[in-house]
């Protein structure tokens, strides 16, 4: 998929593996909307790309992925500042099986919002000019994390959305191709605050056991294997990036 041009709208972008993507993207010649909850953070983010690969390539949209007459109105800004959207991104993510009710909202809920958009404003049989979608899971769909059942579980359903809608079906209907990341292990900010992130202080042994065969990798590392993804991932298709290796098919 050549990159150049193309407009990518990116939800939890403004920091860690979103923000990655970001500028790799940016790098490859495409222009992006940064979508992020974090206004302050995501200004200052956008201004800074900006000055790097120009102004005319970056636009900033606050948003909340919860509240979907604001994640519409990303897209209608994103539209409105490049006339197309070619490439969706949801990425945003939050790991707190204390706050579970917010964990399911963001990391699912958050999905299928950006989803159903993305078909909206790409989709052929919209009047759209087709496009991907990437979805952003994790590992843990493949490999339970005993710490953080509720966190694995959305990352099992976000998976089997991608794998759903990522079938020729709709690829023929609508002209968009579906498609997951799953980052291993990666040093994004996702884990903060790790007592109060787990259902309780006593599953911090089973985190470090969940932990226990991976090495930390970076969010430029996760970033640069989304060309990759991008340029050869069938619709459908599951990619796991973990240990700073390059990005691999899952076919289970």
């Amino acid at each position: 998929m050549d990159l150049k041009g193309k407009v990518a709208l990116i939800t939890g972008a403004a920091s860690g593996i979103g923000l990655a993507y970001s500028e790799e993207l940016l790098k490859q010649g495409a222009k992006v909307s940064l979508c992020d909850i974090d206004s302050e953070r995501g200004e200052q983010v956008t201004e800074k790309l900006a000055s790097k690969y120009g102004r005319k390539n970056v636009l900033f949209c606050r948003l909340d992925v919860t509240d979907y007459p604001q994640f519409e109105e990303a897209f209608v800004m994103t539209v409105e500042e490049f006339n197309r959207i070619d490439i969706v991104i949801n990425n945003a993510g939050f790991m707190n099986d204390r706050l579970w009710e917010l964990e399911v909202d963001v990391n699912l809920n958050g999905v299928i919002r950006g989803t159903l958009l993305a078909y909206r404003f790409m989709g052929k049989d919209r009047g759209g000019q087709g496009g991907v979608i990437v979805n952003t899971a994790s590992t843990a769909f493949a490999r339970p994390q005993v710490s953080t059942p509720i966190y694995t579980a959305t990352n099992y359903a976000i998976v089997g959305l991608t794998r759903a809608y990522g079938d020729q079906y709709h690829v023929n209907m609508t002209g968009v191709r579906c498609l997951v990341v799953c980052p291993g292990l990666t040093d994004s900010g996702l884990v903060k605050d790790l007592d109060k992130q787990l259902m309780s202080s006593k599953y911090e042994t089973a985190w470090l056991g969940d932990i226990t065969d991976s090495k930390m990798q970076s969010s430029d590392h996760v970033g640069r294997a989304l060309v990759d993804v991008l340029a050869k991932g069938q619709s459908g298709s599951v990619w796991i990036v973990e240990n700073a290796q390059p990005a691999r098919e899952w076919r289970g």
